[in-house]
């Protein structure tokens, strides 16, 4: 690997040292590019998943449309044609904001709860 002692030179303790850092930095950035590595493969296997999600949702959406413009149509024999696309269009967009909120209150978790931020708080004590 590294450098070999002249015949009955024994290495010395920074030489030995040296190698070690060395080597320990060879591993660091084999390993980094297997990561980065396999962190492309999965993103490649990943990718046509990613679109067929998407399409998924883009005619999932066009369905909802669809049924709420039918809901509209069949509540306008009753309450006639604005009325019926006000009423369709309040009822959806509180169902909207509904999810909406709820959503946002299920993001903040991503800043951590109250128990994580004390553990931490006390953790940062300890150092």
């Amino acid at each position: 690997m590294g450098r070999q002692p002249a015949e009955g030179n024994e290495p010395s303790f920074t030489d030995l040292i040296g190698e070690l850092i060395g080597d320990g930095k060879k591993l660091i950035h084999t390993e980094a590019r297997l990561y980065q590595e396999i962190a492309k493969h999965r993103v490649e296997k990943a990718s046509g998943g990613a679109m067929m999600l998407l399409s998924g949702a883009l005619l999932i959406n066009a369905a909802v449309i669809v049924l709420l413009g039918g809901a509209a149509l069949a509540l306008a024999l009753y309450v006639g044609p604005l009325l019926a696309a006000l009423i369709v269009s309040v009822v959806t967009t509180l169902a909207g904001l509904l999810l909406v909120r709820f959503g946002l209150k299920k993001m903040k978790a991503l800043a951590g709860d109250a128990e994580e931020k004390a553990a931490l708080d006390a953790g940062k004590g300890l150092a």
